[in-house]
């Protein structure tokens, strides 16, 4: 359905994002873009460039894909952290 990879993720965002403990403003902030952007992108409003997918990947310490695929799907290494081996 047209707008479900958009919305997948702006989930996976959030849900990393969380996880680590930021508040949508101070990543909103690190990421240098304003808050109301950041929520648009994690209610999936937001049609990302793929340069901006990985661009957050790095900042959420995860691979581009882990934030394209839904949660339960394995896939091999999509879902190990960017600093791990």
């Amino acid at each position: 359905m047209e707008g479900d990879l958009q919305r997948t993720v702006g989930r996976n965002v959030r849900v990393r994002r969380e996880a680590l403990g930021e508040s949508q403003e101070a990543f909103a902030s690190r990421i240098g873009v304003h808050r109301t952007y950041l929520g648009g992108v994690e209610r999936g409003e937001r049609n990302l460039t793929l340069q901006s997918v990985e661009r957050l990947a790095r900042l959420l310490g995860v691979e581009p894909l882990r934030l394209l695929i839904e949660p339960g799907i394995e896939i091999p290494g999509a879902f190990r952290a960017v600093s791990d081996p």
